[in-house]
């Protein structure tokens, strides 16, 4: 019997292509392509803007909620990713219009736990 290899991604991969993608702004594309079916999205306790999700269809749902909301996208940022061990993290910054705040600037800290070459967790600083 023949023993199937599979190459999983390490985290420096996924981060590495994470990377590619979010500079393009293709964050829809970065879900589809890592997120495990069971990923967690965690905002802060109290945000204003967004919440908690769990479930690869629910943290889809709750980006494109989000997305549904603006009205106007100024300027975005994303940095080079920081890798260690299992997670590594990126800061973002938006200067957007919604529908229910106006005009924000959003400036975060994304925080991603990587497991087996998926995304198991996205956790928001802001």
């Amino acid at each position: 019997m023949i023993k199937e290899q599979t190459n999983v991604l390490t985290t420096q991969q996924v981060a590495a292509r994470f990377n590619e993608l979010a500079q393009q702004e293709k964050w829809f594309e970065i879900q589809a392509e890592f997120f495990a079916d069971n990923v967690k999205s965690v905002d802060p306790p109290g945000s204003p803007y967004m919440g908690y999700a769990e479930g690869k269809a629910a943290v889809r749902k709750k980006g494109e909620d989000f997305v549904k909301q603006i009205t106007g996208l100024h300027s975005a940022y994303t940095s080079e990713p920081i890798v260690t061990g299992n997670h590594f993290a990126v800061t973002r910054e938006m200067d957007i219009t919604t529908q229910l705040h106006g005009r924000i600037q959003i400036n975060e800290i994304m925080l991603y736990e990587v497991k087996d070459g998926q995304i198991v967790l996205e956790q928001f600083f802001y």
